[in-house]
């Protein structure tokens, strides 16, 4: 090797070196955990939860890890909210209803009036019909430091369980019954008294003959708390609660501080989670039914149309009285019903009827 080569060599290689040990080195960010209590205690619902949850845990990797909790692990139910406010929680899984006490116009935003529309429309005026610009003004009228997302439309929640079979609406009257959110306000109308008590305590209520009938959410749920053995009488279909889907919700700082690409996660997750609860809790409801009918001999029954009608005649005197007193919660009522009027005016028309297919195929 010549001198001159040599000297190039040389050069090269120091310049090279300097680079290696210039070469700063990188940082690798903690991963983010988020403390998330669910309203639910066990069944299929905490199993919705965890099914979430497994969805931001693989979209997000080693990044972000939510550490679900189950009920009153922290918090109570009813305090739920305010402790993700507050930043206790930094996470909570449940539904408006749950917190509908601070304002009626919650339970618009899941256990509303029926305009003709189910959970998967209601999900649509959410997402595309200014639902959630009018929800987070909300919670700024609230003061609440929270972001929340929505998702998994509920089929229509029965009528629930009563001590024989309602065959008219003026059954009804007198009973006491237990449900939840405005549905309170459109049964109390209808003449029944009314009691608002968690998933857990529904059966002994009955039971011990604290309630007179009752509602939860579903044939599954309704299985897994007993129903089946302090009532044989249980009525499917109504319009009290006829939509319904679960509110993930986070600490709004919390959210803010985390990496757009982490904040879509959440998000984009929760919309995953809507179609799997669909598929998944469908045919879990259908099986669980069955097994009512067949092993536990429940008597079910389709809800009169008498008491349906009766439903809605009550609806729209509690939404009426509402919305003359809170100006807001008539502005969401109305976006609703712009929303329902369009979207369901092409949805009948173009939805063959389902149930003469089905009556042509299995009677």
């Amino acid at each position: 090797m010549s001198e001159n080569s040599r000297r190039k060599f040389l050069k090269g290689s120091a310049i090279a070196g300097v680079g290696v040990l210039a070469a700063p080195a990188v940082a690798t960010a903690a991963p983010v955990t988020l403390k998330m209590q669910a309203a639910w205690g066990g069944g299929i619902f905490l199993e919705n939860a965890k099914s979430y949850v497994d969805r931001v845990h693989a979209m997000a990797g080693k990044d972000l890890k939510i550490d679900l909790l189950a009920v009153n692990a922290v918090v109570k139910t009813s305090q739920m909210q305010d402790a993700v406010h507050r930043g206790v929680l930094d996470a909570a899984h449940y539904v408006p209803a749950y917190w509908y006490s601070k304002s009626k116009t919650a339970s618009l935003f899941g256990t509303g009036p029926c305009f003709g529309w189910s959970s998967q429309e209601v999900l649509g005026w959410c997402h595309y019909g200014g639902g959630m610009e009018l929800f987070n003004e909300l919670m700024e009228k609230l003061g609440l430091n929270v972001v929340s997302f929505f998702n998994s439309p509920m089929p229509a929640q029965p009528l629930g369980w009563f001590k024989e079979q309602i065959k008219d609406a003026s059954q009804m009257d007198g009973l006491k019954y237990r449900t939840v959110g405005l549905a309170a306000d459109v049964l109390l109308e209808m003449g029944m008294s009314v009691v608002q008590l968690p998933g857990g305590e529904i059966q002994p209520a009955m039971k011990s003959g604290l309630i007179d009938a009752a509602e939860y959410n579903n044939p599954t749920s309704d299985r897994d708390f007993g129903m089946q053995d302090v009532s044989k009488d249980y009525h499917l279909a109504s319009f009290h609660q006829s939509q319904e889907f679960f509110e993930v919700t986070f600490n709004k700082k919390k959210f803010n501080s985390l990496p757009s690409e982490l904040q879509a996660v959440l998000r984009h997750a929760s919309e995953a989670e809507s179609s799997n609860f669909y598929w998944h809790n469908t045919k879990r409801y259908a099986g669980d039914l069955t097994r009512l009918q067949e092993e536990s001999g429940v008597n079910v029954h389709r809800t009169p149309d008498s008491v349906m009608k009766a439903q809605l005649e009550a609806w729209d005197v509690v939404v009426d009285r509402i919305s003359a007193e809170d100006e807001f919660f008539a502005r969401v009522v109305e976006s609703q019903k712009a929303y329902a009027k369009e979207v369901m005016n092409y949805l009948n028309l173009n939805q063959p009827d389902y149930k003469l297919a089905y009556q042509h195929y299995f009677g």
